[in-house]
This record gives C-alpha cells, sequence and structure tokens, in this order.
C-alpha cells in the first residue's frame, strides 16, 4: 500500500476544500439555516408533533442526510472529474498507484469534507432546535457510511459524466428528489397505504430512517434493513468502481 500517494491525494483534495470554505462550507450551513426557518417555522406552526418529537427536530436527521448525500456525491465526483477535464489523470494513471489507492485518496477526501458539513449542520440544527440523539455511536456509523458509500458514488459519476450538465444531473435530478420523497420531512406513516408501500421503492428512506433512528429511536423501517441497504448500496459502488478500473472505461480511451 503507497500511503505517500494516498496522502498527496487526500492533502491535495482536502486543500481544495480550505481554498473554497464560502462555496464548500458556508453555502450548506446557510441552506441548512433557510430550512430550518421555512420547515420549522412556517410548517412547524401547523404540525407541531411527529410520532411524539417536535417537528423542528423531526426534521433534522431528514436535512443532514440531504446535504450529506448531495456534498458527497458533489465532492467526490468533481474531484475525480477535474483531472480528466484538464488530462493531469493520464499523470497518475501512470504513476506506481493501484486503482484502490486512488480510490481511498479521493473518496476519503471526499468522505471526511461531507463528515466535516454534517457536524456542522448538526452544531448549526442546534441553534434552532432542540437536539436528542439516542445512540450516537449509531449516528456516527450511519454518518460514517453514508458519507463512505455515497462519496463512492459520486466517484463513479465523476468517472461516467463527460460534461459539466452530466456531472450536476444525477445529484439534482435524481437524488434530491429521492430524499424529499423518502420521509425526510414527514414520517411516511401519514401517507395512505398506496404511498406508503410505493416509499418502500426508495433507497434513500432507509438511509433517513436508520439516521433518524439513532436519534429518537423512532423509525419508518426496521433498522436492520436500512443497515443491510446501505452495506448492499456500498458493495454496488465498490463493484461497479473495480470494474471501472478493470476496464479502463471512460478513464483510458
Amino acid at each position: 500500500m503507497n500511503f505517500y500517494a494516498i496522502k498527496s491525494i487526500y492533502r491535495f483534495e482536502m486543500a481544495r476544500t480550505f481554498r473554497t470554505l464560502l462555496q464548500s462550507i458556508a453555502s450548506p450551513v446557510l441552506s441548512t439555516s433557510l430550512y430550518f426557518i421555512v420547515f420549522g417555522s412556517a410548517i412547524g406552526s401547523r404540525i407541531q408533533e411527529i410520532d411524539g418529537i417536535h417537528y423542528g427536530s423531526f426534521i433534522v436527521p431528514g436535512l443532514v442526510m440531504l446535504s450529506l448525500l448531495t456534498e458527497s456525491i458533489s465532492n467526490a465526483s468533481f474531484g475525480i472529474y477535474f483531472p480528466k477535464f484538464n488530462g493531469t489523470i493520464y499523470e497518475i494513471l501512470s504513476a506506481p498507484v493501484t486503482m484502490w489507492e486512488v480510490v481511498i485518496g479521493y473518496v476519503g477526501a471526499a468522505a471526511t469534507k461531507s463528515l466535516m458539513l454534517g457536524v456542522l449542520m448538526l452544531i448549526t440544527a442546534s441553534f434552532f432546535v432542540p437536539i436528542r440523539i439516542d445512540h450516537p455511536i449509531l449516528m456516527v456509523f450511519f454518518l460514517v457510511l453514508t458519507c463512505v458509500s455515497f462519496s463512492l458514488f459520486g466517484f463513479v459519476i465523476g468517472i461516467w459524466a463527460d460534461s459539466f450538465e452530466k456531472l450536476q444531473m444525477i445529484p439534482m435530478l435524481v437524488i434530491t428528489p429521492l430524499v424529499f420523497l423518502g420521509g425526510s420531512f414527514y414520517s411516511i406513516q401519514m401517507l395512505p397505504p398506496f404511498w406508503q408501500k410505493l416509499s418502500m421503492f426508495n433507497p434513500v428512506l432507509y438511509l433517513v430512517s436508520g439516521f433518524r433512528y439513532s436519534f429518537f429511536e423512532r423509525a419508518d423501517v426496521a433498522l436492520s434493513v436500512s443497515i443491510s441497504m446501505i452495506l448492499v448500496f456500498l458493495t454496488v459502488c465498490l463493484t461497479v468502481t473495480w470494474i471501472i478500473f478493470r476496464t479502463g472505461y471512460k478513464i483510458k480511451n
């Protein structure tokens, strides 16, 4: 294992984050504050509680998950797309670095940035609503696993994309709607039976549900199912990444 290569890629990506603090950190935190103002005040005045939990507190896990998914994908996809765009990817491919070392460097940096953002968002949320975390270790587990899984997914998107439009297409047109429809701001128990069954096909529901369980011990699906789903997703992303480097898809041609 070439730890010097991993460290170099990791430090380079982290340095890019600190050069763009306004875009990387300040913008998502500001967006979260606006969500709390709109949803917590406007809607929260009409919906006081869900499952015995104050509505403002109830939406905290969903808001954190919304930012984690979008930022993990965005950070990792841009991190690997930019070297493809300017041609420096060939320097990495010609260096004595294995594919897994490249993945660990880029995905590790993207996951670290998303994890930092998640912690900042929890701190921001605490200024607006009371936060209770019943299972802190489980919460950290979900945070880390979600950041790593979706950073890996973003890495795959960055390799697949051949334009900046494609780079933003999946986060904006697929991930964001799935998060909004995955019980981030409501419990699926509030929906009619047909829409409850339809929601079960939304993979983000399992992430939000498991993450919310770590806060309030309330979940729309079983905790074991939530953990299994994210592990399956991580395995699929690892497999796709292995195939990409094995075949050289969108990298060597």
